[in-house]
């Protein structure tokens, strides 16, 4: 009858063996790398180039107007550039910001720059 008592005392014994390192980290889980998610900002702009790309190329015939594109899509806003690219008619939305004091001198420039007198 000794061999059960001496049984369950060793496991009670060894029971708190068990090794414990209070000062050590837990284990850290491995981390994904980074899902690239699309620009809608980028999106938006490249369909508002395409517009205004074909709006400068009416009111500038046989010009290089990607200076003036890019002018025009630097002075105006995110939601301008989402409405020209929604819009069907997006003449009125361009000729407002070729308006902008900003805006003319920029293509001001751009102009001077293609005539080699900037």
């Amino acid at each position: 009858m000794r061999l059960p008592l001496i049984l369950t005392a060793a496991a009670l014994a060894l029971s708190g063996c068990v090794y414990q390192n209070p000062g050590a980290m837990p284990p850290v889980a491995p981390t994904l790398p980074p899902v690239a998610v699309p620009n809608p900002d980028a999106a938006v702009r490249s369909s508002a180039r395409l517009i205004v790309n074909r709006e400068m190329a009416r009111r500038l015939p046989g010009a290089n107007v990607a200076p003036y594109t890019d002018c025009v899509l630097n002075n105006a806003t995110t939601a301008e550039l989402a409405d020209i690219s929604q819009s069907a008619n997006a003449s009125g939305a361009v000729a407002s910001i070729v308006g902008r004091p900003a805006t003319t001198q920029c293509i001001a420039g751009a102009a001077a720059a293609a005539r080699g007198t900037a």
